[in-house]
């Protein structure tokens, strides 16, 4: 009897003893979708991007720095691939100096740099994923441009560029009368990540039968936010607090990736960016 007892309270502690183990600390993870300021006209819908180096956006793009600093974060990630896949850290970040903010106007330094310059952090990670040499395209647009034009689908796929340029012609318009902080924030509220969400769901219907090149399109367009998502899992620690810095076309799939992900916490830009 005195064997049994001990053969059960050797199965039972363990357990007793696991279950008192505290979980890990959720990882915070604010995704903020910006717009390319630098302006490189790599997208398939590009902006007319007012220049941020002049003192007046640079004091809006202090601003915005200050507000995300109060979200006291731990590391940044950006749109770069790194050199290291190793450790993904962003190999420019080292040579980064507080001049380089009134020459080189790509978002990556003027929100990512900057922010991490200004809390001292040295863990900047490079998290993107591009096209590799032979393999499939991560945005094979012209399949979809050739299916409309062999299919009487050119007018409504011109529609819908359409509307895009229309809200590019108001968000340049927006530059004028709005801050840096101002653009950021409605960039990142809910209707607009679902309104950029909508134009790659509605390229599902250009396809038939076997040839769905709208289908394949946001297949590969999900597969590319899916690696860059597996490398944030593979850089973060238990407790963190990152500020993810992305292309806003990639806010839907990235916000819908923490927000699913066990131990992780969806954080929105627009808390701290309130008021700026």
């Amino acid at each position: 009897m005195l064997k049994l007892l001990a053969v059960v309270a050797a199965l039972v502690l363990p357990t007793a003893a696991l279950a008192q183990t505290p979980p890990p600390e959720p990882v915070e993870v604010m995704i903020l979708g910006s717009y390319h300021m630098g302006n490189p006209g790599q997208d398939l819908h590009n902006a007319r991007v007012d220049p941020v180096t002049i003192p007046e956006k640079q004091a809006q793009l202090e601003a915005v720095a200050e507000g995300l600093a109060r979200f006291r974060p731990t590391a940044v990630a950006v749109e770069r691939i790194a050199r290291d896949q190793a450790t993904m850290l962003d190999h420019r970040y080292p040579d980064f100096t507080p001049a380089d903010l009134l020459t080189n106007p790509d978002e990556r330094v003027q929100l990512g740099y900057r922010l991490a310059h200004r809390l001292g952090l040295e863990r900047v990670y490079a998290i993107d994923e591009q096209d590799r040499e032979g393999q499939p395209s991560y945005f094979p647009f012209g399949d979809v441009q050739t299916w409309a034009e062999a299919n009487g689908g050119v007018e409504r796929l011109g529609a819908m560029h359409g509307e895009v340029a229309a809200m590019l012609a108001d968000f340049e318009q927006r530059q004028a009368t709005e801050t840096v902080g101002q653009l950021l924030t409605r960039t990142n509220t809910s209707e607009r990540v679902l309104w950029d969400q909508g134009f790659y769901a509605r390229l599902i219907s250009f396809g038939a039968a076997d040839d769905q090149p709208g289908a394949v399109l946001n297949a590969r367009w999900y597969a590319r936010n899916a690696q860059i998502f597996a490398r944030l899992l593979q850089v973060a620690r238990p407790g963190d607090r990152i500020v993810v810095i992305y292309g806003s076309g990639h806010n839907y799939w990235l916000r819908q990736m923490v927000e699913t992900t066990p131990g992780y916490v969806l954080v929105e830009p627009g808390d701290y960016l309130s008021g700026l």
